[in-house]
């Protein structure tokens, strides 16, 4: 495990995380890779749902494990002690779990009025799902966004879990810490912040819904400018069973690929992109012609132009794409190849710290670092767990 100097724009800040999964631990993660100092409180034995092997769990990276009871008061009392130090504590359970544990918010302002109570969730804590399980595809479904993606005639399409867990959960809920922890910095009154993965989806659905609104976009899916409805903002299959990504929405963009397209196919005629009529011609001669080349051939003809055409990288390829290694956009840190810190910093940049551990690897260490007393005492007891 190898361990950095924090000094991202966070660096000073101290952040409390009650383990949860998925959008909870990627909004740790983004925290500590903005140099805030953040402690995991895991289960002792870990979360069931996390990788199978922890020291590669890129979500847990970057900040230290302690394995903590906090179902025993004296668990509790440990946590307690660690918000008396914290800016800021985020738990990722169902509404009122935490209130149960002794661990709400009212028990932690009691100790830390300065704090910020991050919660993450699916539903939000009050509605009448509030108490359900769910998961991204069922937050993304009722916010209104998974009915939108997919293929005209076609069912809808799953984004990964990207657009609910990480974009409409994780990042709303660092937005809202970060803006109410400059609240407290200002006024010392800590609040809650309620970040729910439907909030933040329905708030990224902005612009098609204005759209709508004024009659420029369609309900119905594939049948849209953004949507694959557009032969001009597509994917196309290449001669060697890969695609290109094309987006020239513009003019000087569409002209630019045109440009492209007519030197390499001698002859190549295209309809018009402005009538709407035409739009399945364009589509069936824009796949024609890309499946003439290899991916690697159309890249290399595009590559300089203004024409808004990439090639569509695999995952497990694109750390070696030369744009991404130009910026360092992955990097290879202890043997672990994974996403540099986002987003850049001309003062305070980010950097990598300490590398994923199982639960309770740093405990004994990571608590006297926050000055938690008879350390000794709460692991002998087995309130607080040491991982081998």
């Amino acid at each position: 495990m190898t361990t950095t100097e924090r000094t991202g724009p966070l660096a000073g800040v101290r952040v409390v995380e009650l383990v949860g999964i998925g959008p909870g631990p990627f909004a740790g993660m983004l925290l500590a890779d903005l140099g805030a100092d953040v402690i995991r409180v895991d289960r002792p034995g870990g979360n069931a749902l996390q990788v199978s092997v922890p020291e590669k769990d890129i979500l847990s990276r970057g900040r230290p494990s302690v394995a903590v009871n906090i179902k025993d008061p004296r668990g509790v009392e440990v946590v307690l002690q660690l918000v008396e130090k914290a800016d800021v504590l985020i738990e990722g359970f169902r509404p009122g779990v935490t209130e149960r544990l002794g661990l709400g918010p009212d028990d932690c302002f009691a100790r830390n009025p300065k704090l910020v109570y991050g919660r993450m969730t699916g539903w939000g804590q009050h509605g009448p799902l509030a108490h359900t399980a769910g998961h991204d595809i069922n937050y993304i479904s009722i916010a209104g966004a998974l009915d939108t993606m997919g293929r005209a005639g076609g069912p809808p399409q799953i984004p990964l879990n990207l657009l609910g867990d990480f974009a409409g959960g994780s990042m709303y809920l660092v937005t809202g810490v970060l803006a109410a922890l400059l609240h407290a910095k200002s006024t010392g009154q800590g609040q809650v912040v309620d970040a729910a993965i439907t909030d933040g989806v329905a708030h990224l659905l902005a612009m098609p819904i204005g759209m709508m609104q004024v009659g420029s976009w369609n309900a119905a899916r594939g049948t849209n400018l953004l949507d694959s409805g557009a032969p001009v903002y597509d994917v196309y299959e290449t001669s060697d069973g890969r695609w290109m990504s094309v987006g020239p929405l513009e003019p000087q963009f569409y002209d630019a690929m045109e440009v492209v397209l007519k030197a390499a196919i001698p002859g190549l005629e295209l309809p018009s992109r402005w009538e709407l009529e035409e739009w399945p011609a364009l589509k069936k001669a824009l796949d024609e012609a890309f499946r003439t080349k290899t991916q690697a051939e159309w890249t290399a003809l595009f590559d300089g132009t203004d024409s808004c055409v990439a090639p569509v990288v695999p995952i497990d390829e694109a750390a070696a794409h030369p744009h991404n290694v130009a910026r360092g956009t992955y990097v290879e840190h202890d043997g672990l190849v994974q996403p540099a810190p986002a987003p850049r910093f001309s003062e305070t940049p980010a950097n990598l710290t300490t590398s994923p551990v199982k639960a309770g690897t740093n405990t004994a260490e990571a608590l006297a670092a926050w000055g938690i007393p008879d350390i000794d005492s709460l692991l002998a007891d087995g309130i607080a767990v040491q991982a081998d």
